[in-house]
């Protein structure tokens, strides 16, 4: 009783810790033996008790032993909420069985018999606390702890050896420092050893084979036998005795267990005891943050090997056994070969009330066309704080993808020994991009299917119409009042199939800008990147806007009828891919819409725990990706960051000073006037409140004066710290003084905000982006762009955040202006509605209207102080 108590009370703060958490019990019966029930029966009351959720599951007596075994081996082994596993003993099957076959087949971790040889072997050799000790056993012991007796330096007699109660029984008592002797059928003069034993535990199932004269004057006895003998005066006609005769041996043992009523009871409370201890190991080992995680350090060489000869050298850990070391259960990956997965969505679920990790976004400064390493630094630091720094840590890069709304794309996939693994899994081509998450072959035909409804509709002699709301608001749409289909005249029903579309324009499209299948692919991957749920993808496919009907009408994807199915095909490209670093460290590589999927950060928050961290990357620079990330992913996320962490290289300020393109030999000047550009992209990372700590990507034509002018130019700009970053050829260690500065500006509490409010008008909102990120005197429309704003805004879009698709080569329209361009208009060519992902996308053209004079900071005398 007061081991049950005390267990009712070890559920309970469990599901404090986690609630909706259960200790799970599973116990497996082959045939229908009338004393198995029993046994049975006596579980289940008893893990009811204590607040176990007890399974029973029951094969016939034609079970064969493959059937048994694949019981376990299948779903029940790899059941997050079985976390304990028993065989009833004897299996009652017309079939021969090995019991050991069987009994082996549970995963050693959830054996809470002890019975299987992992166990067992344990137990052998002393790993008392790496082991499930046999219930019976256990339940023999915790009966000789409680009379007070020392087991230690006593004399203890064995009688049996089976491998249920005998022979582990015999290790315990050893390894518990008893001298112990096993007696068994072929021991001569039995009598003579029993009269020795200070503790006598008997297993040998023989009705009162131990007499009472046998037994030593003060000994503790556990008779563990359970025999039936005749007897006419009970109902059954028989009754239940112990393998010692209990009238005699009471007289002279001092302590001693009755039969029934003695060590029974206690084996089932052991059992109990093991589920809970097994559910704790597991919560314990699953618990958010708190990771077991092998790290590899790697070593770099010199000269450098290609990013792929990197890759190949350091083969990572089979994904599995990632997933198990962040705490993902089995059943929420899904496994695509031995180095990725994806991980299902109901993770979300499960922790749903644990705490969010720090939370961390690394941007950029303008960069050169060849790229300044932003997604190698993302690697570099998630390396440093886990494998360096003991911290559990997360990347998050968007997966590579063709061209997007908002300017191309690239690897994102970093390089040298700072680089997600394998390398030519994420980075080659678009078809290998498929093979990561199938994204984009949905993209393609979800999009010709919505470009081209009345081709399928053409297609169809005779459909059914389904009544329910979206038939009804189709209807309402077309002026038609009616609920019943069976009341709609054949025009009216064409008009309902055709959704009244022109069928014999093609500018039927042009209305709401979608010019062609591209943009609508790179709508549906903006509206994958924002989804926070699949409820919320369906509500974002169902808004997407196709099209316009006569009467100029919005027709979306719900009008269609497409919108369900679609989502549901979808739902797989929703969900994140695992993959690691070459350090070991965990990474999701998703569909990116400037910046990782929402569904890849919320889940790596999850994951990571309260004291860990998320480092997440943004495309492009501060005034373009970050922007985005701040006023557009974190509205539809919720999230908010703790610590932006901007890129910085020599030669990119050499370029905005008034260098070439790419500048390798030393030149203190230019990169002194280039500073002028790191002060700017400084501004647009501190806009929304949070510290920013530069990291100086260093390049191997980087001087050491070069490097320390740029950390100092930005300590006097006011970020948290700037510090040299040496991640691509050394790996986290070379990212290991940004960790630190990372981890102390995440304890600054700082109050987050966005750029603008969504109830601003949509031209103040423009204006606020152009003139606050890129240094715009004013911004411009086109005829075109004012119409189709004016259309959007009394369609009721107004309330979106904006998006400005401009170069990302300059803070200007003009990619070829470097530098702090000032005194410069932002001309907006043409605006769409991204009705699906929640947000008005306006294209800055890139050719420089001729009343729009533009100056860069290499014709101004801009002081800056070294």
């Amino acid at each position: 009783i007061q081991v049950r108590e005390q267990l009712k009370k070890e559920v309970a703060e469990m599901k404090s810790q986690l609630p909706g958490f259960r200790p799970g019990l599973v116990v497996l019966q082959v045939g229908d033996r009338e004393d198995s029930n029993l046994y049975i029966s006596m579980k289940l009351k008893a893990a009811a008790q204590i607040g176990l959720n007890a399974k029973h599951i029951r094969l016939p007596k034609t079970a064969t032993e493959d059937e048994v075994c694949k019981m376990w081996t299948g779903s029940v082994n790899e059941n997050p909420e079985a976390h304990g596993l028993i065989v009833q003993l004897p299996l009652d099957s017309v079939h021969p069985i090995d019991t050991e076959k069987v009994t082996n087949a549970v995963t050693p971790e959830k054996d809470v018999d002890g019975l299987s040889s992992v166990n067992a072997g344990r137990l052998a050799r002393g790993d008392l606390q790496d082991c499930f000790i046999p219930c019976t056993p256990n339940g023999c012991m915790k009966l000789i702890r409680q009379t007070g007796v020392s087991v230690a330096g006593r004399n203890a007699v064995v009688i049996g050896r089976s491998k249920i109660v005998g022979a582990p029984m015999h290790d315990l008592l050893l390894w518990n420092h008893a001298t112990v002797t096993c007696c068994h059928s072929k021991t001569p003069d039995l009598a003579a050893h029993v009269g020795g034993a200070d503790i006598l535990v008997v297993g040998a199932g023989k009705a009162e084979m131990v007499k009472g004269d046998w037994i030593k004057e003060g000994a503790v006895v556990i008779d563990c036998g359970i025999n039936y003998i005749p007897d006419s005066s009970r109902p059954g006609g028989k009754r239940v005795v112990g393998d010692v005769h209990y009238p005699s041996a009471k007289e002279r043992a001092k302590y001693i267990t009755p039969v029934p009523g003695g060590v029974g009871p206690m084996t089932v409370a052991m059992l109990m005891e093991n589920t809970v201890k097994s559910a704790q190991r597991f919560l314990q080992n699953y618990r958010p943050g708190n990771w077991s995680i092998s790290y590899k350090r790697v070593k770099s060489q010199k000269p450098q090997p290609s990013d792929a000869q990197i890759s190949h050298s350091c083969p990572g850990k089979p994904i599995g056994q990632l997933a198990k070391e962040v705490g993902l259960f089995p059943k929420e990956v899904e496994p695509y070969g031995a180095s990725r997965a994806k991980v299902r969505l109901d993770v979300l679920n499960r922790l749903n009330k644990q705490p969010d990790g720090k939370y961390v976004v690394v941007t950029g400064i303008t960069p050169t066309p060849l790229g300044e390493g932003h997604s190698t630094v993302v690697l570099g630091l998630a390396q440093a704080l886990g494998a360096h720094l003991n911290v559990s840590a997360f990347a998050c890069v968007g997966q590579p993808s063709p061209p997007s709304s908002f300017g191309s794309r690239g690897g994102a996939v970093g390089g040298g020994y700072s680089q997600i693994i394998p390398i030519e899994e994420v980075c080659c081509s678009k078809p290998l991009g498929l093979s990561i998450t199938g994204t984009y072959s949905f993209l393609q035909s979800y999009s010709h299917l919505c470009q081209h409804p009345v081709h399928f509709f053409k297609t169809l002699n005779t459909f059914t119409i389904s009544v329910d709301y979206g038939f009804v608001t189709s209807l309402q749409k077309l002026d038609i009042v009616k609920s019943d289909p069976s009341t709609l005249t054949q025009e009216e029903i064409r008009r309902f199939v055709q959704l009244d579309i022109n069928l014999k324009t093609k500018m039927v499209l042009n209305v709401c800008g979608l010019q062609d299948r591209a943009f609508l692919e790179n709508e549906i991957m903006a509206v994958l990147s924002l989804s926070t749920s699949p409820r919320d993808l369906q509500h974002r496919l169902a808004k997407m806007v196709v099209a316009a009907s006569q009467s100029g009408e919005l027709v979306t994807t719900e009008d269609l009828g497409v919108s369900a199915v679609l989502a549901l095909l979808l739902n797989n490209a929703l969900k994140p891919c695992l993959m690691q670093t070459l350090e070991g460290t965990p990474a999701f590589v998703h569909i990116a819409h400037d910046s990782p999927s929402v569904m890849a950060d919320k889940i790596a928050l999850k994951l990571v725990g309260s004291q860990g961290f998320v480092v997440s990357d943004t495309a492009h620079g501060a005034d373009v990706g970050m922007e985005r990330f701040f006023n557009i992913t974190c509205r539809s996320s919720g999230l908010q960051p703790d610590v932006v962490v901007l890129v910085v290289t020599v030669r990119a300020l050499k370029m905005h000073g008034g260098g070439p393109r790419v500048m390798v030999s030393g030149n203190l000047e230019l990169l002194l006037k280039g500073c002028s550009h790191l002060k700017k992209q400084v501004d647009n990372a501190m806009s929304n409140g949070l510290p920013v700590v530069v990291a100086v990507n260093v390049f191997s034509s980087d001087t050491e004066a070069e490097l320390e002018l740029v950390c100092n130019q930005a300590r006097q700009t006011g970020v948290f710290d700037a510090v040299k970053c040496t991640n691509w050829s050394h790996g986290g260690a070379g990212a290991l003084a940004l960790a630190q500065s990372v981890q102390k500006a995440a304890e600054m509490r700082r109050p987050f905000h966005f750029l603008y409010d969504l109830q601003m008008p949509v031209i103040d909102k423009i204006k606020k982006v152009a003139q606050s990120m890129y240094g715009a005197k004013d911004v411009e429309f086109s005829p075109k762009a004012k119409e189709k704003l004016e259309l959007y805004i009394k369609q009721g879009f107004g309330s979106f955040p904006v998006c400005i698709a401009k170069t990302h080569l300059s803070l200007s329209n003009d990619p070829e202006l470097k530098g702090v361009p000032v005194d410069f208009t932002l001309p907006i060519t043409d605006v769409n509605a991204n009705v699906g992902a929640n947000f008005l996308c306006l294209l800055a053209d890139m050719v420089k209207l001729p009343t729009s004079p533009v100056k860069t900071n290499r014709i101004l005398n801009i002081n800056v102080t070294v």
